[in-house]
Protein backbone atom coordinates (compact mmCIF):
# COMPACT_ATOMS: atom_id res chain seq x y z
CA UNK A 1 0.00 0.00 0.00
CA UNK A 2 1.34 3.42 -1.00
CA UNK A 3 -0.49 6.11 0.97
CA UNK A 4 -0.01 9.72 -0.11
CA UNK A 5 -1.23 13.21 0.71
CA UNK A 6 -1.07 15.74 -2.11
CA UNK A 7 -1.43 19.51 -1.80
CA UNK A 8 -1.04 22.64 -3.90
CA UNK A 9 -0.94 22.15 -7.65
CA UNK A 10 -0.15 18.46 -7.12
CA UNK A 11 -3.62 18.07 -5.59
CA UNK A 12 -5.24 20.07 -8.38
CA UNK A 13 -3.54 17.83 -10.94
CA UNK A 14 -4.94 14.79 -9.20
CA UNK A 15 -8.53 15.96 -9.70
CA UNK A 16 -8.69 14.75 -13.28
CA UNK A 17 -7.64 17.81 -15.30
CA UNK A 18 -4.42 19.57 -16.20
CA UNK A 19 -1.09 18.13 -15.17
CA UNK A 20 -1.33 14.54 -14.05
CA UNK A 21 -4.95 14.22 -15.22
CA UNK A 22 -4.41 10.60 -16.12
CA UNK A 23 -4.01 9.90 -12.42
CA UNK A 24 -7.35 11.48 -11.55
CA UNK A 25 -9.12 8.29 -10.62
CA UNK A 26 -6.68 7.78 -7.73
CA UNK A 27 -7.66 10.96 -6.01
CA UNK A 28 -10.60 12.64 -4.29
CA UNK A 29 -11.33 16.14 -2.99
CA UNK A 30 -12.16 19.56 -4.38
CA UNK A 31 -10.74 23.02 -4.92
CA UNK A 32 -7.48 23.65 -3.09
CA UNK A 33 -8.03 20.94 -0.46
CA UNK A 34 -5.34 18.39 0.18
CA UNK A 35 -6.11 15.18 -1.66
CA UNK A 36 -5.39 11.57 -0.86
CA UNK A 37 -3.55 9.06 -2.99
CA UNK A 38 -3.81 5.32 -2.51
CA UNK A 39 -2.05 2.67 -4.60
CA UNK A 40 -2.58 -1.05 -3.88
CA UNK A 41 -0.47 -3.85 -5.37
CA UNK A 42 -0.72 -7.57 -4.65
CA UNK A 43 1.99 -9.87 -5.97
CA UNK A 44 2.18 -13.63 -5.50
CA UNK A 45 4.39 -16.56 -6.42
CA UNK A 46 1.26 -18.67 -6.89
CA UNK A 47 -0.91 -19.22 -9.95
CA UNK A 48 -4.65 -18.51 -9.56
CA UNK A 49 -6.79 -21.39 -8.43
CA UNK A 50 -10.01 -22.01 -10.30
CA UNK A 51 -9.93 -19.71 -13.29
CA UNK A 52 -8.88 -16.11 -13.82
CA UNK A 53 -7.05 -14.15 -11.12
CA UNK A 54 -9.35 -12.49 -8.61
CA UNK A 55 -8.58 -10.56 -5.43
CA UNK A 56 -10.17 -7.83 -3.29
CA UNK A 57 -8.92 -5.47 -0.63
CA UNK A 58 -11.48 -5.06 2.17
CA UNK A 59 -11.17 -1.81 4.12
CA UNK A 60 -12.68 -0.01 7.11
CA UNK A 61 -15.96 1.80 6.37
CA UNK A 62 -14.30 5.16 7.11
CA UNK A 63 -12.16 4.70 4.00
CA UNK A 64 -15.28 5.56 2.00
CA UNK A 65 -14.55 3.00 -0.71
CA UNK A 66 -17.31 0.54 0.06
CA UNK A 67 -16.77 -2.92 1.46
CA UNK A 68 -13.83 -3.57 -0.87
CA UNK A 69 -12.00 -2.57 -4.03
CA UNK A 70 -10.98 -5.09 -6.71
CA UNK A 71 -7.29 -5.74 -7.36
CA UNK A 72 -7.32 -6.23 -11.11
CA UNK A 73 -4.67 -8.10 -13.07
CA UNK A 74 -3.55 -6.04 -16.13
CA UNK A 75 -4.38 -7.65 -19.45
CA UNK A 76 -1.29 -6.27 -21.16
CA UNK A 77 2.20 -6.35 -19.70
CA UNK A 78 3.11 -2.78 -18.70
CA UNK A 79 6.08 -1.44 -20.63
CA UNK A 80 8.21 1.16 -18.87
CA UNK A 81 10.44 1.55 -21.89
CA UNK A 82 7.74 2.60 -24.34
CA UNK A 83 8.08 6.19 -25.49
CA UNK A 84 5.80 8.78 -27.01
CA UNK A 85 6.47 9.11 -30.76
CA UNK A 86 7.57 12.56 -31.87
CA UNK A 87 10.35 14.73 -33.18
CA UNK A 88 13.97 14.36 -32.14
CA UNK A 89 14.40 16.33 -28.89
CA UNK A 90 15.92 19.80 -29.11
CA UNK A 91 17.36 22.27 -26.66
CA UNK A 92 19.40 21.90 -23.50
CA UNK A 93 18.85 21.01 -19.86
CA UNK A 94 20.96 22.74 -17.22
CA UNK A 95 21.28 20.81 -13.97
CA UNK A 96 22.01 22.44 -10.60
CA UNK A 97 21.93 21.04 -7.08
CA UNK A 98 22.45 21.96 -3.44
CA UNK A 99 20.96 24.50 -1.02
CA UNK A 100 22.73 27.86 -1.17
CA UNK A 101 22.54 31.39 -2.53
CA UNK A 102 25.12 30.57 -5.24
CA UNK A 103 25.69 27.40 -7.22
CA UNK A 104 28.81 25.46 -6.30
CA UNK A 105 31.76 25.02 -8.65
CA UNK A 106 31.21 22.61 -11.49
CA UNK A 107 27.60 23.61 -12.06
CA UNK A 108 25.61 23.41 -14.17
CA UNK A 109 25.92 20.08 -15.91
CA UNK A 110 24.64 20.76 -19.42
CA UNK A 111 22.60 18.12 -21.24
CA UNK A 112 22.21 18.68 -24.99
CA UNK A 113 19.11 16.69 -25.97
CA UNK A 114 20.25 16.29 -29.56
CA UNK A 115 23.51 14.73 -28.36
CA UNK A 116 21.73 12.51 -25.83
CA UNK A 117 19.48 11.22 -28.63
CA UNK A 118 22.66 10.16 -30.41
CA UNK A 119 23.90 8.36 -27.28
CA UNK A 120 26.32 11.07 -26.15
CA UNK A 121 25.77 11.29 -22.38
CA UNK A 122 27.66 14.12 -20.63
CA UNK A 123 30.33 12.86 -18.21
CA UNK A 124 29.22 12.64 -14.62
CA UNK A 125 25.49 13.03 -15.31
CA UNK A 126 24.63 9.86 -13.45
CA UNK A 127 27.77 9.66 -11.30
CA UNK A 128 25.75 9.24 -8.10
CA UNK A 129 23.06 6.89 -9.39
CA UNK A 130 24.39 4.18 -7.11
CA UNK A 131 23.88 6.44 -4.09
CA UNK A 132 20.11 6.13 -4.48
CA UNK A 133 19.41 2.38 -4.77
CA UNK A 134 15.95 1.31 -5.89
CA UNK A 135 14.12 -0.51 -3.09
CA UNK A 136 12.39 -3.78 -3.93
CA UNK A 137 8.69 -3.40 -4.71
CA UNK A 138 5.78 -5.59 -5.74
CA UNK A 139 5.48 -5.24 -9.52
CA UNK A 140 3.81 -7.00 -12.42
CA UNK A 141 7.16 -8.19 -13.78
CA UNK A 142 8.40 -9.75 -10.51
CA UNK A 143 5.17 -11.59 -9.61
CA UNK A 144 3.73 -14.80 -10.99
CA UNK A 145 0.25 -13.36 -10.44
CA UNK A 146 -0.44 -9.68 -9.83
CA UNK A 147 -3.36 -7.35 -9.11
CA UNK A 148 -3.62 -3.59 -8.59
CA UNK A 149 -5.87 -0.67 -7.74
CA UNK A 150 -6.69 1.92 -9.11
CA UNK A 151 -7.77 0.20 -12.28
CA UNK A 152 -10.34 0.48 -15.06
CA UNK A 153 -12.86 -1.73 -13.27
CA UNK A 154 -13.94 0.91 -10.73
CA UNK A 155 -14.36 4.67 -10.60
CA UNK A 156 -14.10 4.92 -6.81
CA UNK A 157 -11.91 7.73 -5.51
CA UNK A 158 -10.36 8.38 -2.10
CA UNK A 159 -12.18 11.31 -0.51
CA UNK A 160 -10.46 14.13 1.42
CA UNK A 161 -12.03 12.93 4.68
CA UNK A 162 -11.18 9.26 4.16
CA UNK A 163 -9.29 7.31 6.81
CA UNK A 164 -7.41 4.02 6.63
CA UNK A 165 -7.35 3.37 10.38
CA UNK A 166 -8.70 -0.06 11.26
CA UNK A 167 -8.78 -3.61 9.94
CA UNK A 168 -7.69 -4.52 6.41
CA UNK A 169 -8.12 -7.85 4.66
CA UNK A 170 -6.94 -9.03 1.24
CA UNK A 171 -8.54 -12.17 -0.16
CA UNK A 172 -8.25 -13.81 -3.56
CA UNK A 173 -7.58 -17.01 -5.46
CA UNK A 174 -3.82 -16.63 -5.90
CA UNK A 175 -2.54 -15.63 -2.44
CA UNK A 176 -3.18 -16.59 1.18
CA UNK A 177 -5.60 -14.38 3.07
CA UNK A 178 -3.83 -11.32 4.47
CA UNK A 179 -5.07 -9.53 7.59
CA UNK A 180 -3.62 -6.55 9.46
CA UNK A 181 -4.76 -3.42 11.30
CA UNK A 182 -3.46 0.09 10.60
CA UNK A 183 -3.03 2.72 13.29
CA UNK A 184 -1.22 5.23 11.04
CA UNK A 185 -3.42 7.35 8.76
CA UNK A 186 -2.69 9.67 5.82
CA UNK A 187 0.04 12.17 6.63
CA UNK A 188 -0.89 15.84 7.10
CA UNK A 189 -0.27 17.99 3.98
CA UNK A 190 3.00 19.76 3.37
CA UNK A 191 2.84 23.40 2.21
CA UNK A 192 5.71 24.96 0.30
CA UNK A 193 6.36 28.70 0.26
CA UNK A 194 8.94 30.83 -1.50
CA UNK A 195 10.28 34.36 -1.40
CA UNK A 196 12.95 36.28 -3.24
CA UNK A 197 16.30 36.41 -1.42
CA UNK A 198 19.32 38.64 -1.84
CA UNK A 199 21.26 38.37 -5.07
CA UNK A 200 18.49 36.69 -7.04
CA UNK A 201 18.31 33.51 -4.95
CA UNK A 202 14.97 32.05 -3.84
CA UNK A 203 14.24 30.94 -0.28
CA UNK A 204 12.03 27.85 0.08
CA UNK A 205 10.28 27.14 3.37
CA UNK A 206 7.73 24.58 4.47
CA UNK A 207 5.85 23.37 7.51
CA UNK A 208 7.31 20.62 9.67
CA UNK A 209 5.18 17.55 8.89
CA UNK A 210 4.55 15.25 11.88
CA UNK A 211 6.27 11.86 11.50
CA UNK A 212 8.20 13.01 8.42
CA UNK A 213 11.50 11.15 8.12
CA UNK A 214 13.10 13.58 5.66
CA UNK A 215 12.49 16.10 2.86
CA UNK A 216 13.53 16.43 -0.77
CA UNK A 217 12.84 19.38 -3.08
CA UNK A 218 13.38 20.18 -6.72
CA UNK A 219 12.62 23.08 -9.05
CA UNK A 220 12.00 23.09 -12.78
CA UNK A 221 12.36 26.28 -14.79
CA UNK A 222 12.36 27.19 -18.47
CA UNK A 223 12.65 30.12 -20.82
CA UNK A 224 10.35 30.18 -23.83
CA UNK A 225 12.29 28.79 -26.74
CA UNK A 226 15.39 28.48 -24.55
CA UNK A 227 17.04 26.28 -21.98
CA UNK A 228 15.32 24.20 -19.32
CA UNK A 229 16.72 24.19 -15.82
CA UNK A 230 16.46 21.50 -13.16
CA UNK A 231 17.61 22.01 -9.56
CA UNK A 232 17.48 19.53 -6.67
CA UNK A 233 18.06 20.09 -2.96
CA UNK A 234 20.55 17.23 -2.77
CA UNK A 235 24.04 18.33 -1.74
CA UNK A 236 25.42 15.86 -4.27
CA UNK A 237 24.57 15.24 -7.90
CA UNK A 238 21.73 12.76 -7.45
CA UNK A 239 18.50 13.12 -9.39
CA UNK A 240 15.25 11.32 -10.02
CA UNK A 241 14.55 7.64 -9.64
CA UNK A 242 13.86 6.40 -6.10
CA UNK A 243 13.74 9.88 -4.53
CA UNK A 244 10.48 10.43 -6.42
CA UNK A 245 9.01 7.30 -4.87
CA UNK A 246 7.93 6.20 -1.41
CA UNK A 247 11.07 5.53 0.63
CA UNK A 248 11.44 3.45 3.78
CA UNK A 249 12.68 5.23 6.92
CA UNK A 250 15.90 3.20 6.71
CA UNK A 251 16.51 4.31 3.13
CA UNK A 252 15.77 7.94 4.03
CA UNK A 253 18.17 7.79 6.98
CA UNK A 254 20.88 6.47 4.68
CA UNK A 255 20.23 9.23 2.14
CA UNK A 256 20.32 11.88 4.86
CA UNK A 257 23.78 10.61 5.78
CA UNK A 258 24.81 11.03 2.13
CA UNK A 259 23.26 14.55 2.07
CA UNK A 260 20.87 13.56 -0.70
CA UNK A 261 17.76 13.96 1.48
CA UNK A 262 17.28 16.77 4.00
CA UNK A 263 16.71 15.78 7.66
CA UNK A 264 13.24 16.12 9.27
CA UNK A 265 14.54 19.03 11.38
CA UNK A 266 15.19 21.14 8.25
CA UNK A 267 12.33 23.32 6.96
CA UNK A 268 14.09 25.66 4.54
CA UNK A 269 16.46 25.57 1.59
CA UNK A 270 17.80 28.28 -0.72
CA UNK A 271 17.63 27.83 -4.50
CA UNK A 272 20.78 29.33 -6.08
CA UNK A 273 20.40 32.56 -8.03
CA UNK A 274 21.74 30.88 -11.17
CA UNK A 275 18.62 28.70 -11.41
CA UNK A 276 16.32 31.66 -12.07
CA UNK A 277 18.94 33.49 -14.10
CA UNK A 278 19.27 30.51 -16.41
CA UNK A 279 15.62 29.51 -16.59
CA UNK A 280 13.63 32.71 -16.20
CA UNK A 281 10.81 33.85 -13.93
CA UNK A 282 8.67 30.72 -14.32
CA UNK A 283 9.74 28.20 -11.69
CA UNK A 284 7.76 25.15 -10.59
CA UNK A 285 8.66 23.77 -7.18
CA UNK A 286 8.00 20.29 -5.84
CA UNK A 287 8.56 19.11 -2.29
CA UNK A 288 8.39 15.63 -0.76
CA UNK A 289 7.99 14.69 2.88
CA UNK A 290 8.82 11.01 3.30
CA UNK A 291 6.89 9.28 6.04
CA UNK A 292 6.80 6.20 8.25
CA UNK A 293 6.34 2.62 7.15
CA UNK A 294 4.21 -0.17 8.64
CA UNK A 295 5.22 -3.79 8.09
CA UNK A 296 3.23 -6.96 8.79
CA UNK A 297 4.20 -10.59 8.36
CA UNK A 298 2.69 -13.99 9.05
CA UNK A 299 3.78 -16.08 10.79
CA UNK A 300 6.00 -13.78 12.90
CA UNK A 301 9.74 -14.34 12.88
CA UNK A 302 10.69 -16.97 15.51
CA UNK A 303 12.70 -15.76 18.48
CA UNK A 304 15.09 -18.68 18.00
CA UNK A 305 17.31 -17.92 14.95
CA UNK A 306 17.89 -21.66 14.47
CA UNK A 307 14.26 -22.18 13.53
CA UNK A 308 13.66 -21.94 9.79
CA UNK A 309 11.31 -19.06 9.06
CA UNK A 310 9.21 -19.05 5.91
CA UNK A 311 6.56 -16.31 5.88
CA UNK A 312 3.24 -17.02 4.17
CA UNK A 313 2.73 -13.35 3.43
CA UNK A 314 4.30 -9.93 3.97
CA UNK A 315 2.45 -6.60 3.82
CA UNK A 316 4.06 -3.15 3.66
CA UNK A 317 2.39 0.26 3.96
CA UNK A 318 4.42 3.33 2.95
CA UNK A 319 3.49 6.97 3.58
CA UNK A 320 4.37 10.22 1.86
CA UNK A 321 3.20 13.83 1.47
CA UNK A 322 4.05 16.07 -1.47
CA UNK A 323 3.17 19.45 -2.91
CA UNK A 324 3.75 21.44 -6.08
CA UNK A 325 3.53 25.21 -6.54
CA UNK A 326 4.70 28.10 -8.71
CA UNK A 327 7.58 29.79 -6.90
CA UNK A 328 7.24 33.22 -8.52
CA UNK A 329 3.68 32.99 -9.79
CA UNK A 330 0.13 33.33 -8.50
CA UNK A 331 -1.16 31.17 -5.67
CA UNK A 332 -3.02 28.62 -7.79
CA UNK A 333 -4.72 27.11 -4.77
CA UNK A 334 -6.15 30.49 -3.80
CA UNK A 335 -7.25 31.10 -7.39
CA UNK A 336 -9.08 27.78 -7.45
CA UNK A 337 -10.69 28.60 -4.12
CA UNK A 338 -11.96 31.94 -5.43
CA UNK A 339 -13.25 30.31 -8.60
CA UNK A 340 -15.00 27.63 -6.63
CA UNK A 341 -12.83 24.73 -7.77
CA UNK A 342 -15.06 21.85 -8.86
CA UNK A 343 -18.00 22.82 -6.67
CA UNK A 344 -20.06 23.90 -9.70
CA UNK A 345 -20.13 20.30 -10.89
CA UNK A 346 -23.17 18.13 -10.15
CA UNK A 347 -22.85 15.79 -7.19
CA UNK A 348 -20.90 12.70 -8.20
CA UNK A 349 -19.62 14.23 -11.44
CA UNK A 350 -16.01 13.57 -10.47
CA UNK A 351 -16.71 9.89 -9.98
CA UNK A 352 -18.60 9.66 -13.29
CA UNK A 353 -16.01 11.53 -15.34
CA UNK A 354 -13.99 9.02 -17.42
CA UNK A 355 -10.31 8.80 -16.63
CA UNK A 356 -8.10 10.20 -19.44
CA UNK A 357 -5.94 7.71 -21.27
CA UNK A 358 -2.57 7.31 -19.58
CA UNK A 359 0.45 8.22 -21.69
CA UNK A 360 3.60 6.17 -21.86
CA UNK A 361 6.85 7.75 -20.75
CA UNK A 362 10.33 6.61 -21.56
CA UNK A 363 12.68 5.33 -18.92
CA UNK A 364 15.39 7.82 -19.84
CA UNK A 365 15.89 11.49 -19.09
CA UNK A 366 12.82 12.58 -21.05
CA UNK A 367 10.57 10.25 -19.11
CA UNK A 368 12.06 11.42 -15.83
CA UNK A 369 11.33 15.04 -16.72
CA UNK A 370 7.80 14.23 -17.81
CA UNK A 371 7.16 12.47 -14.54
CA UNK A 372 8.63 15.34 -12.57
CA UNK A 373 6.30 17.81 -14.22
CA UNK A 374 3.26 15.60 -13.74
CA UNK A 375 2.51 15.24 -17.44
CA UNK A 376 0.35 12.20 -16.90
CA UNK A 377 2.86 9.47 -17.62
Amino acid sequence: MDVGTMSGMAAMAGGGGGMGGAMGMMFGGRGNQAMHELVLRLGSTQAPAGGAPKADHFMPAIAGLGASVPLVTPRVTPSEGETIPGERPKGRLLIYWGCGAKAAAGQPVVVDFAKVAKGQIPPGLYMNAGSVPQEWQVRFNNSKTYGEWPNGQTRKVVGPDASLIGDHRIAGNYAPEIKFALNQDFMPPITGRSRAAAGGATELTWNAVPKATGYYAWVFSAKEGGDMVWWASSASQAFGGPVWDWLSPAAVQSLIGKKIVMPPTQTSCTVPAEVQQSGGEFMMGTLYAYGPEANFVYPPRPADPKIIWKPEWIARVRYRANTMWMLNGPDMGAMMSQRGGDEDEPEGAQQQRPAPKKKKCGSGLGGMLAGAMGSGC
